[in-house]
């Protein structure tokens, strides 16, 4: 896992200096080491978290063909058996780096390597014989990748601030911003910041000849639906998810779990504690002094249950708003997912406990259907669909409910009021017509939310302390498997995720598998409250990119409705997030991180 950048100038040589301004902005995916190539008009940087191969794998890599070098952030899970079929065809690797393998791939098998490799990864490969720039982003988009366009060259990057000191000109896309506040996450090729855009999942960019164009080499649309019973499924899947745990467990560090209390991340759990007898460290959250139940006593239990040496955290409303600012910084993206606090804690302590990777239960929802969204009657999903055809009726709805976005956004905004269901209305449009509701519900959140927000959220929260996630559940061959599960394996009236629980019956109790549903949440509501939510209105009323892009006597509105207890704690949060991300990455340089304990307010000038 770690950090990479570069340069490809049209016409001027790429400098040291180049690389040291997208190193520094990039050194906390990979405290470890650094690597530069320097070649002409290319530059190269890679920053190195290392996990396999510590001695050997240092990057950038050059095997055994000075012309082509390869910087890569990600882990390929089947490098193994890649480097096997390799050195059949009588290619020998330099060195057990699970990276390496990419460059013997391409030579081997020309643009078509990247359908071999399976794995989360990020990477750009210099092919200096045909003077070829090849961009490439894992199929679920876990690993990050943007780059940014201009007349005299091409810039990338693992996050955008490293690409911010090369912009001429900073300046907010208003559809993306909208996008931000509505669905808590802007989508597809573009981003906030106008000229930095997205190497988008499942994609690879080929740029050669001063063109870029992009090479599309997965789509989850082509997964066809499996006619098969459960025990026929439960086969299946035993055979498949052995395999992916047993590749994801590859690593030369210790490595332990984040437990949140419900069943992904306990059915991970338990396929480590069959699959190895080394005991692990775990890790959850609860908060102190709130009405919300928290998912402690029920982390604690699958942490006894598998024998872990279990860390739990207890978060108070003060500390976790002393890290905001660091949160924003590292969130990179403007993503306001209220979970990026507490994993940001669970980062932190994973860091202290000397961990290098974590695994998580991410994506076990979207794949296997767990959320409520997915679970519509066929009354329900007609008349969705009679009234917003486009998008089947699915996420029709923005976090901002009505009459906030009308009283609050400013005339640049209004504008673009629509524009946060595109991203649905267009994944939805893309599935086959013979889908049914629950699949296009499935996929249209693989497409959208997974990866710029629950993804982002996993990335940035980990490698702003230099620690790696990994998301079985998130494997390409378990999505697809999931994804193509007849319904009726899949939702049942008030559960979800019914094939899932079921398979992992054997390992966990009856009553965690079936209990209901809570989430990953956060009391933010409960402590939006008293003096803070006074010194952040007056800060925000003053602000002036809140002027820029809001109604001032819309804002005192909404403040008055939070201090009457009538939910506004989404939408003051966004405006709050929005102001200190303004302040970061517009007003300054963004090239410093902000500590971990910092007063939010201080961040909105």
């Amino acid at each position: 896992m770690c950090g990479i950048g570069g340069v490809l100038w049209k016409s001027q040589p790429a400098t040291k200096k180049d690389l040291e301004t997208i190193g520094s902005l990039i050194k906390h995916r990979g405290p470890d080491e650094h690597g530069i190539f320097l070649r002409d008009n290319l530059g190269l940087i890679h920053s190195r978290l290392s996990i396999i191969d510590l001695k050997g794998g240092r990057q950038p890599l050059c095997a055994d063909n000075p012309n082509i070098v390869l910087i890569a952030n990600g882990e390929i899970y089947n490098f193994k058996e890649i480097r096997e079929q390799l050195n059949l065809r009588g290619r020998d690797t330099c060195t057990l780096s699970d990276c390496e393998v990419i460059i013997h791939a391409y030579l081997e098998f020309g643009l078509d390597f990247i359908q071999k490799i399976a794995g989360m990864f990020a990477f750009a490969l210099w092919d200096g014989e045909k003077r070829r720039l090849l961009l490439g982003r894992d199929r679920l988009g876990i690993k990050p990748l943007y780059y940014l366009e201009r007349d005299d060259g091409l810039f990338f990057a693992s996050e955008i601030k490293a690409l911010v000191p090369f912009m001429k000109a900073k300046e907010i896309h208003p559809p993306s911003l909208v996008e931000g506040l509505q669905n808590q996450f802007s989508s597809g090729r573009n981003t906030i910041l106008s000229g930095v855009k997205r190497v988008l999942p499942g994609e690879m960019l080929i740029v050669e000849q001063g063109q870029v164009r992009s090479m599309r080499y997965w789509d989850l649309t082509r997964t066809s639906p499996i006619k098969i019973d459960y025990n026929g499924a439960e086969e299946m899947f035993s055979s498949l998810f052995e395999t992916v745990m047993v590749q994801h467990m590859r690593a030369d560090v210790p490595y332990g779990v984040f437990l949140s209390g419900g069943v992904d991340s306990a059915t991970v759990l338990a396929m480590i504690s069959r699959l190895q007898t080394n005991k692990i460290l775990s890790f959850s959250v609860g908060y102190k002094g709130v009405e919300m139940k928290d998912e402690l006593d029920d982390a604690q239990r699958i942490a006894r249950l598998f024998n872990t040496e279990h860390v739990p955290i207890v978060l108070e409303a003060n500390e976790m708003f002393s890290r905001i600012p660091h949160m924003v910084w590292s969130t990179d993206e403007f993503m306001w997912d209220y979970a990026c606090l507490p994993t940001s804690f669970l980062a932190e302590h994973a860091r202290n406990h000397s961990l290098k990777v974590v695994f998580t239960g991410e994506g076990g929802d979207e794949v296997f259907a767990g959320y409520g969204r997915y679970r519509k009657t066929f009354v329900e999903c007609l008349v969705k669909k009679m009234a917003n055809p486009k998008s089947g009726g699915f996420r029709t709805r923005g976090r901002w409910r009505n009459p906030w976005p009308r009283k609050v956004f400013g005339d640049k905004l209004a504008q673009f009021s629509k524009s946060y269901k595109t991203p649905f209305i267009n994944a939805w449009s893309c599935t086959p017509p013979a889908w049914d509701y629950t699949k296009k519900a499935q996929y249209t959140d693989i497409v959208t939310e997974l990866p710029e927000d629950l993804l982002v959220k996993v990335d940035r929260m980990l490698m702003a302390f230099g620690v790696e996630g990994r998301v079985p559940f998130l494997d390409h061959r378990v999505v697809e498997f999931g994804l193509s599960l007849p319904r009726s394996l899949k939702i049942r009236p008030h559960y979800g995720k019914v094939f899932l629980r079921r398979w992992a019956e054997k390992d966990i109790p009856m009553d965690h598998l079936w209990k209901k549903k809570r989430g990953f949440h956060v009391p933010i509501g409960e402590w939006l409250t008293g003096d803070f939510l006074n010194r952040l209105e007056e800060k925000l009323l003053q602000n002036k990119a809140i002027g820029n892009w809001f109604q001032r006597d819309g804002i005192r509105e909404l403040f008055s409705a939070q201090r009457a207890k009538k939910k506004a704690s989404r939408e003051i949060w966004g405006l709050m997030h929005f102001a200190i991300w303004h302040n970061l990455f517009i007003e300054k340089s963004c090239s410093v991180a902000p500590s971990t304990k910092e007063d939010p307010l201080e961040f909105i000038s």
